[in-house]
């Protein structure tokens, strides 16, 4: 009785670890707990947070979803030209702010698993519209996924599949950009 609990034990935290969500930016992810729940917890998304507050996307985000985040790290949004995010987080230019943001979001929970299989099907990418409206350009290379912007610029997905309450994350290098 005690080796089949014991075994029992062991598969009960292999399957756990097997299902454990990512690590980001130091901190673990909850499946119980929703975007912006965990996103307060990574190192690397302050600058991403900061810019969800000041476009007032809290709620927004803390919401049912599903949703799927794009979300860039601090060194996607400071390797944009000087000022910009100074400027983008003044009250001025909330609306800028919140096109920006709401265009590394879709109205669904897309695993990379799920992306992949959509560009394989439709022939190496898949374009998808974003909350924001702005239409992303998703592919598979060298087994990872990339998104394309509308300004050509392309950010990999360097840790995917963070699943949230309300959907899933999928950390990015890149700050994604409307027309």
């Amino acid at each position: 009785m005690r080796k089949l609990l014991t075994a029992t034990a062991l598969l009960g935290l292999i399957a756990t670890a097997a299902f454990a969500n990512p690590m980001v930016g130091g901190s673990a992810m909850y499946p119980s707990k929703n975007i912006i729940q965990n996103a307060l917890k990574s190192k690397d998304h302050t600058t991403l947070v900061a810019a969800v507050k000041a476009a007032g996307l809290v709620d927004t985000l803390e919401g049912p979803g599903p949703f799927t985040v794009f979300a860039p790290t601090n060194e996607a949004f400071a390797a944009l030209p000087a000022g910009t995010v100074e400027n983008l987080l003044k009250p001025e230019n909330k609306a800028t702010l919140v096109k920006i943001l709401t265009c590394h979001v879709i109205p669904a929970k897309a695993m990379a698993s799920t992306v992949m299989s959509m560009v394989k099907e439709d022939g190496g990418e898949h374009k998808v519209k974003t909350v924001g409206g702005c239409i992303l350009t998703l592919k598979v290379t060298d087994g990872k996924v990339t998104v394309t912007d509308e300004t050509g610029g392309v950010a990999t997905v360097t840790i995917a599949d963070v699943v949230q309450s309300n959907g899933v994350i999928h950390v990015i290098n890149k700050v994604l950009l409307p027309k």
